[in-house]
């Protein structure tokens, strides 16, 4: 059986600024979660979520050792913290915003966490 659950119901994160990209660590809160992202939440995925603020694409890199992914939100920033108008030209919500996205996972890896 499978269920809908948000991101922050399964995980950590936390993101800043790379210039004028931004990155979202994503952590999982156990290995076998991390086996079903690094299988299910692939740079399309992430980069439909983000497709507006995500200009350049998205770069995915594994942390097998502390069962994250680091994401890359390409062209996020318009310029970075010195160049841009946004209102967030350091990237720190998008880890909040990657949190709130809903997925549909297995129940049975995670009935014993949520």
């Amino acid at each position: 059986m499978k269920i809908k659950v948000t991101l922050g119901e399964i995980a950590y994160a936390r993101s800043g600024d790379k210039g004028s990209s931004s990155n979202v660590g994503i952590i999982f809160i156990n290995s076998q979660i991390f086996d079903w992202a690094v299988k299910n939440l692939t740079c399309d995925v992430v980069g439909n979520y983000f497709s507006k603020i995500a200009l350049g694409g998205v770069e995915r890199y594994l942390m097998e050792n502390l069962n994250a992914i680091n994401f890359i939100l390409k062209d996020s920033l318009d310029g970075g913290g010195s160049e841009s108008l946004l209102n967030d030209a350091q990237g720190k919500t998008h880890a909040q915003g990657l949190l709130k996205m809903k997925v549909t996972i297995p129940k049975e890896i995670i009935s014993n966490e949520v």
